[in-house]
Order: C-alpha cells, then sequence, then structure tokens
C-alpha cells in the first residue's frame, strides 16, 4: 500500500500534469522548442520581434522580454521548413536554331535563404521561383544549336542557375543545383521522321557489316583455293621427278627394265580392247591367210579374241568367193 500511492501520484504527475504544465508555459511564452530544419519567426503588430533559426530550447522571456506573454495572444508565430526541398519542371517548350520545337525538363532544388523575405517580399515564393526558372530556361535555351541542345546539357544548367539565383534571393528563396534532366521533341512528325531514318541507318549499317562478312568470307575462300591451286601444282610438278628418278632407279638392272616395259606394253594392249591372233613361228602362209581376211573384215568393228596358249593359233575364216579374188571357190 505504501508503494502504490506514491506510484499513482507520480503517474498523474507525468502523464497528465506535465503536459498540461508544458502547455500554460508554452501558452504564456515562457519558453519554446525549435525542432531541427525549422525557423520560428515571431511577429507582433505586424512587426518582427524575434528569429529562432537555430535547433533547441528557448526561452522567449530573454529573447523578446515582456512582449513573450502576449506574443503567442496577440502575435503569430510562422514555423517554416528550412530544408531543401526539390522540384521538376516538365517540357518547357523551346525552339533549336534550325526551327525545331524541343522540350526540356529542368529539375532543381531550393530552400529558405532569408526567412523575413520568404515571408512578406512575395506571396508564393515557390511557384515565382518555378516561374522564373521557366522563363529563364525558355530565354536562355532557345536559339541553340541541336547538337549542342542535345549533348551539352551541363552547360545549359549551369547558364539557366547563373541568371535565376540573384532574382529568387530577393524573395527570400534561394536557387541550389539545377540540372536539365530531359531534352526531347515536341512534333510528332519529326519523331516519326528520326525514327525511320534511324531505322534506314541501322539498316544500311547492317548491311554493310553483311557485305563485309561477306567480303571477307570471299577473301578467305580466294586464298584458301590459291594456296590449294599452288600446292597441287607443285604436287604434279614433282610427279615426273619422282617417276624419273623410280625410272633410273630400275634402269640399273637392265633385265628388269626390260620386263618392266614389256609388262607395261601387254597391259596396254589388254586395255586397248585390240584382236590379238598368235601365230607359230614361221607360217608364213597362216601370216598371209589372217591378213586376208583382216583386210576383208576392215569395215566390221574389231573383237576381242581370247589369248591362247603360244603353242596355239587361231585359224581365219576361207576368204569369201566372188569376181572380187578371180576365182570361183577357195584355192587348194
Amino acid at each position: 500500500m505504501n508503494i502504490l500511492i506514491p506510484a499513482v501520484i507520480t503517474f498523474f504527475s507525468l502523464f497528465l500534469i506535465m503536459p498540461i504544465l508544458g502547455g500554460l508555459t508554452r501558452a504564456l511564452g515562457v519558453y519554446t522548442i525549435v525542432e531541427e530544419g525549422r525557423c520560428h519567426v515571431y511577429v507582433l503588430f505586424g512587426k518582427v520581434v524575434a528569429i529562432l533559426e537555430e535547433p533547441g530550447l528557448y526561452f522567449l522571456w530573454q529573447k523578446m522580454g515582456p512582449q513573450a506573454l502576449i506574443v503567442n495572444w496577440l502575435g503569430r508565430c510562422h514555423v517554416l521548413d528550412m530544408r531543401l526541398d526539390q522540384k521538376y519542371l516538365r517540357s518547357q517548350a523551346v525552339n533549336s536554331e534550325e526551327g525545331a520545337p524541343m522540350g526540356i525538363g529542368i529539375w532543381y532544388e531550393m530552400f529558405i535563404s532569408d526567412p523575413v523575405a520568404y515571408l512578406f517580399k512575395n506571396a508564393d515564393p515557390q511557384g515565382s521561383l518555378a516561374a522564373n526558372v521557366s522563363n529563364t530556361t525558355v530565354r536562355c535555351l532557345s536559339n541553340m544549336p541541336l547538337a549542342e541542345m542535345l549533348e551539352t546539357r551541363h552547360k545549359m544548367s549551369v547558364l539557366v542557375r547563373q541568371e535565376v539565383s540573384p532574382k529568387s534571393h530577393e524573395w527570400g528563396y534561394k536557387l541550389g543545383s539545377v540540372y536539365i534532366r530531359k531534352v526531347h521533341f515536341r512534333d510528332a512528325g519529326m519523331i516519326r521522321q528520326i525514327e525511320e531514318k534511324v531505322v534506314n541507318r541501322l539498316r544500311q549499317v547492317t548491311s554493310a557489316i553483311k557485305q563485309d562478312g561477306a567480303n571477307q568470307v570471299s577473301i578467305i575462300t580466294s586464298t584458301a583455293d590459291r594456296q590449294a591451286a599452288v600446292a597441287f601444282a607443285r604436287a604434279q610438278a614433282m610427279r615426273p621427278q619422282i617417276i624419273g628418278a623410280a625410272l633410273h632407279h630400275v634402269s640399273e638392272d637392265p633385265e628388269v627394265l626390260d620386263a618392266m616395259f614389256e609388262i607395261l606394253e601387254t597391259q596396254r594392249l589388254i586395255n586397248s580392247g585390240a584382236r590379238i591372233s598368235l601365230v607359230p613361228e614361221r607360217s608364213d602362209i597362216l601370216t598371209q591367210l589372217m591378213v586376208s581376211e583382216g583386210s576383208g573384215a576392215a569395215g566390221r568393228p574389231p573383237a576381242s579374241a581370247a589369248a591362247a596358249p603360244p603353242s596355239a593359233f587361231t585359224t581365219p575364216a576361207p576368204p569369201p568367193v566372188g569376181p572380187e579374188n578371180g576365182r570361183s571357190g577357195p584355192s587348194r
């Protein structure tokens, strides 16, 4: 029981009495708390009596004296956000030097530099700064060469910032970084023409690459064919040398040389398809008969005869009977 009563008193003191007491003391202007990134501007009877920019706990009696008692009742406290703010203006209409309608998207940072000027010198500082940036962008970036407008964004950003900063600072709003984020064409017909040109250029580049590849392949093929032709010609030129060396080696033995040529001659005769007749030696009559038969059958195509043994011979057919032979029958 002795512990419960102090606990209840502490609870009511911390969660009920202290917030009420703190609210009354703030309402009476005893103290105030400035948060990080905030600024308190106290105005009494149309006059600025105190500006608190640094974060922390302030006793208003030390800053304003007796006016602290009535500043929250008869005056006004403006709480300003001093943190960095950002804004993006889309597609600001400009024209290039060549007359092309372009759109420029500009991104910029801003923050309050003078709280009093921000409150009383301009009714809409943010809107005025946006209009100032937009007008400066159109004024400074119009009539620029199209190539420079598409490539030098940093230079354009610096130019816009230098033109806007002195004027915006007069309204208590200072311009920070400026960046040209986007440069684009606003005319749909021009965009289609550019797309067609890009597509045609890509086709030309693709065709050039294909043609260059075909040329390289042709060069490689021609080089390979030339090297192969040189190699074959060299091999063909070496063939007589090899055969000559082989014949020279064979000619060292006359018997082998004669046998080889005889075999070659026989092979040629066999392959020629001519008719071969083998007759015995010292057979003059048989030879004459065969010659006469061959002259009579000159108009007929030759027929191959099987080779007989050296002791055999072919019997020629009897010569035809007719007036051309000068006799009526075969001779005996």
